[in-house]
């Protein structure tokens, strides 16, 4: 027997099928919301249909907005209509370089709106393509390339500026072909007309071979013979497959291989009734949440605002002048905005929705984000290995004051739960399962079985579930600190919230210090001021609020910024002593 939420009652129950012995996890199931039918897996999210759909969708969208502007990148506006035409010579260029359906195609390279292009075009051979971003460091780019099993490299030349990087990637990945988006010396450049085939670079040396390389712009969107067009074939792949490094905190990156998330795009992101959006893209599009937002964008019809990498400054500018209508928002870049200067003169009346997630919000940060932004912010929870998990409305946030703790009630196709619990409120590890879930880390058998229970995931996030089905995260489990000889846990996000609340801090994190009985809490701080506030004022602001003295920062350190991963969270790892 296990205790079921039921969305349409608001209260767990008894439900039969969990017996003795089950490898299937204690705790009560929250399903999505409003969901009525009998397999609560399924959903308008996750109809099962092929994902040709996606494609299919995806082409006729990029056939059908014509001179509506597709991309803003670095000053240059790229319109649908070449869009389209460069995606259909990226895809002959392919098929003439020797790519086929079934092999993995990795591509490197940073926020371009020609990344994004050759993906789709890989992706309508057929192939599975591995996305390594300008983001990933220097030794993992190899490590990814060669786990992938990639038999074609697609280089975007800014990202190896060295000749050293290709020859290290060369040597990691054997591939059958190498190709790049623009002149890159050892590589046939995928957007030039008639360019000449070079071998691979040796990888016995510390050069490459000096091919000549085509001089063609990488704007150029004339078809590859003449004014010709080369076409897509309709008789699209039935299946979509990405391998995307992990964006997570915990170490090397893990690729994991996604496909049927996007059966699920080709029926949410359907035209705004409200009109085409402009769509501010600042996360990295080699990364899930980046690159969901791109082909999200593109299916709507929507322009999509490009920037490299996120900067504040730029971010707000772009805001105003673009008149951006969506942007998603890690906690710490959102901190960035509220807290820079120029946004009090910039104009936000355009925004329809900002998106927060990724790690849990302050209170504080979230309830600026509503008075500054207005009835836009919504919050939203999932990991590189399940995308969609949950999400909360702006109505939802106003409405329930209470609720701005929340990260949302389940989303449709998917179903949570809380590893050991028995009633609302209890804490445990987040237990996900549904639709929108990788298929495993490709490669690594061992660690795909250590990441499912019973067909359930581990997230590693700790969090728990109200009465309404509103599921609330603490942190990560891994990043709980054990302190003192009573083994007392301290959730760092409780600790951070409560000195960011301080009028002198205007970010805060926390992690475990070594101490002589059990770890201590070691607390970064970012001051409002060039003047830092007194430690001892910090210590006794959060033992007033919180009262427990192990919840107190036993050390305090001050910096101007804190690390941050390339997806925008805060990086525990680099501040741990």
């Amino acid at each position: 027997m296990t205790r079921e939420f039921d969305a349409r009652e608001g209260e767990f129950h008894v439900r039969d099928g969990a017996r003795a012995g089950s490898d299937q996890p204690a705790g009560p199931v929250v399903p999505a919301r409003a969901s009525g039918a009998a397999d609560r897996s399924a959903s308008a999210v996750g109809v099962a249909e092929p994902a040709s759909v996606f494609l299919t969708r995806m082409l006729d969208a990029l056939a059908a907005a014509g001179d509506r502007v597709a991309f803003v990148h670095r000053g240059l506006r790229i319109r649908y209509r070449a869009a389209d035409r460069l995606l259909r010579r990226l895809h002959a260029a392919l098929t003439t370089a020797g790519v086929r359906a079934g092999e993995t195609v990795a591509l490197v390279g940073g926020n371009r709106p020609e990344t994004v292009l050759a993906q789709l075009a890989a992706q309508c051979l057929g192939a599975t393509v591995l996305l390594v971003g300008a983001s990933t460091t220097r030794p993992d780019r190899p490590a990814a390339v060669a786990a992938g099993g990639a038999t074609t490299l697609v280089l975007d030349p800014e990202c190896v500026p060295d000749p050293a990087d290709l020859v290290e990637l060369v040597r990691a990945a054997r591939p059958a072909r190498v190709l790049s988006l623009g002149p890159l010396p050892g590589a046939r450049n995928l957007l030039a007309t008639g360019a000449p085939t070079p071998h691979p670079p040796h990888v016995s040396g510390d050069s490459t071979d000096s091919a000549a390389p085509a001089t063609a712009s990488p704007r150029d969107t004339r078809g590859t013979t003449g004014s010709t067009t080369p076409t897509v074939p309709r008789a699209l792949p039935g299946t979509v497959r990405t391998l995307f490094t992990s964006g997570g905190t915990t170490g090397a990156p893990k690729l994991v291989a996604h496909s049927g998330i996007y059966a699920g795009m080709a029926h949410i992101f359907r035209p705004d009734p409200a009109g085409p959006g402009r769509v501010l893209v600042v996360a990295p599009v080699s990364h899930l949440t980046g690159n969901a937002a791109v082909l999200g964008a593109l299916l709507r019809g929507d322009t999509v605002v490009l920037h490299d990498e996120f900067d504040p400054a730029a971010a707000l500018a772009a805001i105003a002048a673009e008149r951006v209508t969506a942007l998603s928002l890690t906690p710490p870049r959102l901190a960035a905005l509220l807290d820079h200067p120029a946004l009090a003169g910039t104009d936000l009346s355009g925004l329809r929705s900002l998106s927060l997630g990724a790690s849990p919000l302050p209170e504080r940060r979230l309830r600026q984000a509503l008075a500054v932004f207005g009835p836009v912010v919504g919050q939203g929870y999932g990991l590189t290995e399940a995308p969609m998990v949950a999400s909360i409305t702006a109505a939802e946030l106003l409405d329930h004051p209470r609720r701005l703790g929340s990260v949302g009630r389940i989303v449709p196709g998917m179903e949570a739960r809380i590893d050991g619990a028995r009633a609302p409120g209890d804490v445990g590890e987040v237990l996900v399962r549904g639709l929108a879930l990788m298929e495993g880390y490709a490669g690594r058998p061992d660690l795909t079985a250590a990441a499912f229970t019973g067909g359930w995931l581990r997230t590693g996030d700790l969090g728990r579930f109200d009465a309404d089905g509103y599921l609330y995260l603490l942190d990560r489990a891994d990043d709980v600190i054990v302190t003192g000889e009573h083994g007392s846990k301290v959730y760092p996000a409780v600790v951070e919230d409560t000195l960011a609340d301080h009028p002198g801090v205007r970010q805060a994190a926390v992690v475990g210090a070594p101490g002589p009985e059990g770890a201590l809490v070691h607390a970064v701080v970012v001051p409002t001021e060039p003047d830092p506030p007194p430690v001892e004022d910090l210590r006794a602001h959060v033992l007033a609020r919180l009262g427990q003295e192990h919840l107190v920062p036993a050390t305090v350190t001050f910096t101007d910024r804190l690390p941050l991963t390339p997806v925008g969270k805060i990086d525990r790892r680099a501040l741990r002593p």
